[in-house]
This record gives structure tokens, C-alpha cells and sequence, in this order.
């Protein structure tokens, strides 16, 4: 055999080989063979949990001179719980000695007290722990947006023999507000 015979024959072999891939290639696409797949889920969880925070401002009654009318300020107690959590606020009576929650005293300027409360709205209503005294604020449900809710202290403090008494000074108390959900 020549060589122009050979590589004729090459050529042939290689035609056949191609035509055998090709007819393969045909013959698994023709019959219908796919790729298997499986189905599963995964699971997706998660808890929203009851939670509060708490901020309260200053009440601040400033300067105070004996014998002059009764000082009434505002405060604020910002309440901030999850959406739909009701909660309600006490305070309690302050941690000046001798102190109530029917009767609130500061400290300071010697042995003396002033004597102050907080109200809720209005001013009526002594805000307190509602177990000892006073009235506690609940908030319902369906009032708890998720956002701050503001709940309003009115401080007062009279114009009375008492605060009328007290040594030039300083007066503080720090009052405790307890959030429950």
C-alpha cells in the first residue's frame, strides 16, 4: 500500500470514528435521557422576643423661693417595646430617707428635705408603685406601635411649711421607674 492509500485509509478510520461519535451523540439525545434532579425545603425560623427599654427625663423644679407658689413641671418617661407588647410603669418612692410615695422628699442643704410629688396627667393622679401608693400607667396592646410611647410625670412641689423651712442648697432624689411586660 501506498502512502497516499494510507492516509486515504486514516481519513476513512477517522470519518468512521466521527460518524460513530455523532451517531452516539444522537442516538442518547433521541432516546429521551435527562438529568435527574431531587426536591427538597429548607426551614426558615425565627422569634421576635418581648423586650422594653426605658428613658425618663429630669424633673427639674429649678430655683425655688420660699413663700411663692407651688412649682409644677413636666417630665417624660419614653417607653420603647416591641409592637404589640402592653407594659405598664410604676415609680417608686425615692431614695431620700423618710421618703413615701404618698410624700416624696430631696435631700440636701443639711438635715432638711423639700417635699415634691409626681402626678400623672393632670396632675390629679399621684404616680406610684401601686402596691404601697399611688396609681401605676398601663399601656395596652393595641397601643404599642413599636415606636417611643411617652408616658408624662407632672412634678409639684407646694409652697408649704415644710419646703418653707429648708436650708438654702441643692435638693436631689432619684426616683426609680420600673417597666413590667
Amino acid at each position: 500500500m501506498g502512502a497516499g492509500e494510507r492516509i486515504f485509509e486514516q481519513g476513512l478510520e477517522m470519518n468512521k470514528l466521527s460518524l460513530s461519535a455523532l451517531s452516539l451523540s444522537i442516538l442518547v439525545l433521541s432516546s429521551g435521557a435527562q438529568a435527574a434532579t431531587a426536591l427538597s425545603t429548607v426551614r426558615v425560623t425565627a422569634t421576635v422576643v418581648r423586650t422594653c427599654t426605658v428613658a425618663a427625663t429630669t424633673v427639674a423644679f429649678g430655683n425655688y423661693t420660699p413663700g411663692t407658689a407651688p412649682a409644677n413641671v413636666n417630665s417624660n418617661i419614653a417607653v420603647t417595646c416591641t409592637k404589640g407588647t402592653p407594659f405598664t410603669v410604676a415609680l417608686d418612692k425615692g431614695t431620700t430617707v423618710g421618703g413615701t410615695i404618698a410624700q416624696r422628699l430631696m435631700a440636701g442643704g443639711g438635715a432638711t428635705t423639700l417635699q415634691y410629688n409626681l402626678y400623672q396627667t393632670g396632675g390629679v393622679t399621684l404616680f406610684g408603685d401601686g402596691v404601697t401608693g399611688g396609681s401605676t400607667v398601663a399601656v395596652p396592646a393595641a397601643s404599642v406601635t413599636g415606636a417611643a410611647f411617652n408616658v408624662p410625670v407632672v412634678g409639684i412641689m407646694l409652697d408649704n411649711a415644710n419646703n418653707q423651712a429648708a436650708l438654702a442648697g441643692n435638693y436631689t432624689d432619684t426616683v426609680g421607674v420600673t417597666v413590667t411586660y
